[in-house]
Formats: C-alpha cells, sequence, structure tokens
C-alpha cells in the first residue's frame, strides 16, 4: 500500500476515534447528556456568514460607514436550552482545547525524537516547557504589563520562545548546531529555569496555589478564544512540519547521509527546532505543563504504523488529541477533580514502563 494511502487510512479511522471520544466526553458530567444530543447541540451552534449590510459607527466625533456580516445558523435540532448551554458553553470549549494541546504536544514529540534520534526525547527537552512555565509564574507572582493586553498566556507563549532561542544560541557555533550540544544546552536550561521556579515558589505568597495548580497542567476555563488562538497557531506549523517529514525520515541516517541525499541538513534543523518549539510553546501557553502526550502517544503509534514521519506524524498527532480528551475527561469525573496533568503522569508512566517491559520499544 502506498504511503499516502496507508496515512489517508490511519488518519480517517483516528479522526473517527476522536470524533467519537469527542462526543462522549461532552456527554460526562455531573449532568449526563446521550452523545446524539451532543451532536445535535454542537451543530445547532454552527454559524456561517450570512448577508452583508451597511451601517455606521463614530470614531473621533467622526461617523464613518461599515460593513456588518450577519451570521446564519443552518441547523435547528430541538434540544433544551439547559443541554445547549453546558455542551456549547461549558464543556466543548475545554473539549476542543484538550484536543488541540494533545495534537500539538505529540506532533512536537515525534519531531523531536526524530530530530534527536532519540526515543527518549519530548516536546519539552530544551527547555520550552520550563520557559513557558518562568513566564506564567513570573507573571502570577508579580503580575506585570504585556503589550497587546496579553496576559498569562501571552507571559507563558514569550518565556518558552526565549527559552528555545536562548537554547539555539548557546547550542551554535560557526553555523552549525550539533545536536548532542543543543541536548545539553537544553538540559542545562532546564536545570537552570527550575532554580528559578523555585525561586519564585518561596515568594509567591498568596499566589503559591494557583501558580501550583498552573505548573500541574490543566484545561480549566477554557474559552471559545483560547480554542481559536491554539487552532489558529497549531494546524498550519503542523502542515509545515508534515511538509518535512521525508526530511526527517533522511535525518534518521545521520547528518553526513542526509548531507549527501540531497538534504540542507542545517537548515532543516532550524526549521525542525523553530516550529515544533512554536507548536509545544503554543499548546503549553494554553495548558500549562502536561507531561508524558509527547513520549507516549509517539512511542505507542511508532509501534502500530511504523517509524515513517509521513505517516507517523498525522497519526501520532490525532491520537494525542483522543487521548488528552480522554485522560482530562477522566481528570474530572471523579469527585475531585484533578488536573489533567497528573492524570496523564499517573497513566504515562506506569505504561511506559509496561511497554519497556513486554514491547521493543523501537529505537531511532
Amino acid at each position: 500500500m502506498r504511503t499516502s494511502t496507508r496515512a489517508g487510512v490511519w488518519s480517517g479511522a483516528l479522526s473517527c476515534v476522536l470524533a467519537v471520544v469527542v462526543l462522549v466526553s461532552a456527554g460526562i458530567g455531573p449532568v449526563a447528556i446521550a452523545p446524539t444530543t451532543v451532536a445535535k447541540a454542537t451543530l445547532n451552534a454552527v454559524a456561517v456568514p450570512g448577508a452583508l449590510s451597511l451601517g455606521q459607527s463614530t470614531v473621533g466625533g467622526v461617523v464613518v460607514p461599515t460593513l456588518d456580516i450577519g451570521y446564519v445558523h443552518p441547523f435547528s435540532f430541538p434540544v433544551e436550552e439547559p443541554h445547549q448551554v453546558i455542551v456549547t458553553t461549558i464543556r466543548l470549549p475545554r473539549i476542543l482545547l484538550g484536543a488541540v494541546v494533545g495534537f500539538a504536544l505529540a506532533t512536537a514529540g515525534v519531531v523531536m525524537q526524530g530530530f534527536f534520534r532519540n526515543p527518549m526525547a519530548d516536546p519539552s527537552i530544551i527547555g520550552v516547557s520550563s520557559g513557558a512555565a518562568v513566564g506564567a509564574v513570573a507573571f502570577l507572582v508579580a503580575p506585570f504589563a504585556l503589550p497587546f493586553g496579553l496576559g498569562l498566556q501571552g507571559a507563558a507563549f514569550l518565556g518558552a520562545l526565549c527559552t528555545a532561542f536562548g537554547v539555539y544560541l548557546i547550542a551554535s557555533e560557526n553555523g552549525k548546531t550539533p545536536v548532542a550540544t543543543l541536548l545539553l544546552a537544553g538540559v542545562a536550561v532546564q536545570t537552570f529555569l527550575g532554580a528559578v521556579i523555585s525561586f519564585m515558589l518561596l515568594h509567591s505568597g498568596e499566589s503559591l496555589r494557583q501558580v501550583v495548580y498552573w505548573l500541574m497542567g490543566h484545561l480549566d476555563n477554557a474559552s471559545w478564544g483560547d480554542v481559536g488562538v491554539a487552532a489558529l497557531v497549531v494546524p498550519p506549523l503542523f502542515l509545515l512540519l508534515l511538509a518535512y517529514g521525508r526530511d526527517l525520515n533522511v535525518l534518521l541516517l545521520g547528518e553526513e547521509d542526509a548531507h549527501s541525499l540531497g538534504i540542507e541538513v542545517e537548515r532543516t534543523k532550524r526549521v525542525l527546532l523553530a516550529v515544533s518549539s512554536l507548536v509545544t510553546a503554543a499548546a503549553v501557553a494554553v495548558s500549562g505543563v502536561i507531561g508524558f502526550v509527547g513520549l507516549i502517544v509517539p512511542h505507542v503509534m511508532r509501534l502500530v504504523v511504523g517509524p515513517d514521519h509521513r505517516i507517523l506524524l498525522p497519526t501520532s498527532a490525532l491520537a494525542g488529541a483522543a487521548f488528552l480528551v480522554a485522560t482530562d475527561t477522566l481528570a474530572r469525573s471523579g469527585t475531585a477533580e484533578l488536573p489533567v496533568g497528573v492524570v496523564t503522569a499517573a497513566l504515562g508512566a506506569p505504561f511506559f514502563l509496561y511497554l519497556l517491559r513486554t514491547q521493543e520499544v523501537r529505537s531511532l
């Protein structure tokens, strides 16, 4: 079977799994809602652009014409109003944000494992998550103003990007970035940032509980705005990484062999590092530090579909989305709601040990 066909079949199957997980998850909670009702409520919330109309607004005392877009709801299924509000206002934003975050973390995990040719690599290996944590904790402990009205998520995103850029500069020499040097620089920076976070925790005062909760990783208080921002950033970056699937396959042979096969190694490494860092930063900024998704999911999918990144990238991304939605559903289904990062760690670590003991985890 051709690679594109295999990728399409697996991606289609996992998309169906993700859709089922989302529908079931949206029906679970203090108020149980049937999956069919969830589907109807979701379709009722769909809005498409309708008629255009001319309007007016006042800017600086001057009346200027505006173009207003009317939106039409093409579906109108009979759903009880409380169920409609619960699904579309409370549960779906959290679920879809979890899907985007899981999609992003699994994508970055695949790229990092291929980039470093190391099955133990994950999205945080060069300190991106630690950088995001420093930015977020600093904002929570001593709130500061950011341009464009950016708040906690903006502080975390900027911290992640600054860390990734700093690690790259530390590891680069004469226009080249040795993978081993980059890995060691990432470990050193992570350790230093961990010390910075500990220092801020000691001086966090009344914000300690909020800081610790963010560091555990959670999807609470998700809004449609969070979903929109994450969905605007992650898919285009994923498509760019997917275009480098063949290059990732060739890089597994070693940099010299990749260069002899026509790959611009240093340029490819810079693109992969920058884009995967952006993907990780976008995920961590809206959810906090959620571990094991980018480590476990690529391992499992590599055992299922093989090491070809043209298939591994889309399948891992979709599996990561379904996995995080399912674990977040479990996290909020108990008598006491848990941060999803706690659940992913509690499930991920034993499962990873199980894989090590019972399966031949594929080396890269």
